[in-house]
């Protein structure tokens, strides 16, 4: 737990370094934790290898126009015009494994030759609900390459308990959660309102897509599929059949994928940074989560499950989300058996609220470290 709140800390330097790897999830994730750690009063630097969504994700951030935070462009190799006044951070934060800029890490190795500091080094890891996550939160691991061999990072993993490092959930959060009007955001959007239901879709490429939009669609006053760009387009793009109320998304900002996920009665999400806000936005949630060639994503799905303490009905239908089990008969529940889903994810939704979230585990532990 943090021994003292954030707006007691010092402001320091933050280096933090992100490589897309795909699907933009990681993007997600880092450019929140960055504009949440700004907010408190740090200033970061993102180094990002592709930083283009975010003129959508985060509009004016490419521009220099969210105080506290410096968004760097990660050549390989970095130029010296890129490193011309850089000095290295207070903290450094590699984000899902990746390792800091070559470039980055011999300016360091120069700076600590002349008795500068040494940063803390984090390493921020993949979510899981996994029991080896509370094994490892805050474990140190000394670096073993040059020129920085000997130093200590340290492994910091965000989670769903109090053994871990929490869940990104910024301050405003629960305010700008009261303060949305639902039909005014939906409007705003071209939306219909009206009495069918509303479900978003951010997925990959679900097995058994087809036949919960054909069967949800015939259910009572029908519903309307708020479908994001990109893979969930293309997903329902390849169906022979899809119902008729569809309604292509354009690319949103964090902030209104918020919005969409406060909107809609029923949340399809994928990855990391999708879960973890619709756990915030308290509404009945499928999670597709990210398919490994092994299988190891079974497991890391049943973990989350156990924690959720998800009712058989929402076990199951994750799993033939996810395709761990074949579609044998029916596959969508109705809509009576998903609204009472939400009572398992309002209370998991308070379990979260009651631990410390991410940014401030990182500032007390930092703050220790120091």
């Amino acid at each position: 737990m943090v021994s003292a709140p954030y707006s007691s800390l010092p402001a320091l330097r933050w280096d933090l370094f992100c490589r897309v790897v795909d699907n933009l999830g990681d993007i997600g994730v880092c450019w929140r934790l960055s504009a949440d750690l700004a907010a408190r009063g740090q200033q970061v630097r993102l180094w990002i290898d592709q930083p283009g969504p975010l003129r959508w994700m985060a509009p004016g951030a490419l521009e220099g126009q969210v105080p506290g935070v410096q968004v760097q462009h990660w050549h390989d190799p970095l130029s010296a015009h890129a490193l011309a006044d850089w000095v290295p951070g207070d903290v450094w934060v590699e984000t899902f494994g990746c390792d800091p800029a070559a470039e980055c890490m011999a300016r360091l190795a120069e700076q600590l030759t002349q008795g500068g500091p040494t940063p803390v080094w984090i390493n921020l890891e993949y979510l899981s609900a996994e029991g080896y996550v509370e094994r490892c939160h805050r474990l140190p691991s000394l670096v073993n390459q040059d020129p920085l061999r000997g130093l200590t990072k340290w492994f910091f993993y965000p989670g769903f308990t109090g053994s871990t490092g929490g869940l990104l959930r910024e301050p405003d959060l629960l305010a700008r959660q009261a303060a949305f009007h639902r039909p005014a955001w939906l409007q705003s959007q071209q939306l219909p309102l009206g009495t069918a239901r509303h479900i978003s879709l951010f997925c990959y490429e679900p097995p058994v897509l087809g036949k919960v939009m054909q069967a949800a669609a015939q259910e009572g006053p029908g519903c309307h599929w708020l479908v994001t760009p990109g893979r969930a387009a293309q997903a329902v793009a390849a169906l022979s059949k899809h119902p008729a109320s569809l309604h292509p998304l354009p690319a949103l900002t964090q902030h209104d994928f918020d919005h969409l996920l406060w909107a809609s009665d029923l949340n399809c999400v994928r990855g990391e940074d999708s879960l973890v806000r619709a756990l915030w936005a308290g509404q009945p949630f499928v999670w597709h989560i990210y398919p490994q060639h092994d299988n190891a994503h079974h497991a890391k799905l049943d973990a989350f499950l156990d924690w959720l303490d998800a009712p058989a009905s929402l076990r199951h239908f994750h799993h033939q989300w996810n395709g761990m089990v074949p579609a044998a008969g029916p596959v969508w529940p109705g809509w009576g058996v998903v609204d009472g889903w939400r009572t398992c994810v309002q209370a998991a939704r308070a379990r979260l609220l009651a631990q410390d979230d991410l940014s401030s585990q990182l500032l007390g532990f930092v703050a220790k470290k120091r």
